[in-house]
């Protein structure tokens, strides 16, 4: 099965802006926990601000990348699975930062 090929200009997700009373998601720094990582999603990394959901040992996180001069990567807390797939759409619809 071959993918389809994307648009002319797309180039990927963007949450939406914060919206007005958002959760705050309580960043951490990473520690390696894990051997491999899974990214399974991710936003668009065109902006200064990325997030990626991650999935390793059973569990999964939400990275948030911001690039400035260098990267600064933080986790949220390791969560169930279904945790942080609604963590992930509070992200993404800007209900949580």
């Amino acid at each position: 099965m071959t993918a389809l090929p994307l648009p002319a200009g797309y180039h990927g997700i963007h949450p939406a802006p914060t919206q007005a009373g958002y959760e705050r998601v309580d960043w951490r720094e990473p520690l390696p926990r894990a051997t491999r990582v899974r990214v399974r999603q991710h936003t668009c990394d065109c902006r200064p601000l990325a997030y990626e959901l991650c999935q390793a040992g059973g569990l999964s996180f939400i990275r948030r990348i911001y690039q400035t001069d260098g990267i600064v990567t933080v986790e949220s807390e390791w969560l169930r699975t279904v945790l942080a797939e609604q963590l992930w759409s509070k992200i993404l619809l800007g209900q949580a930062r």
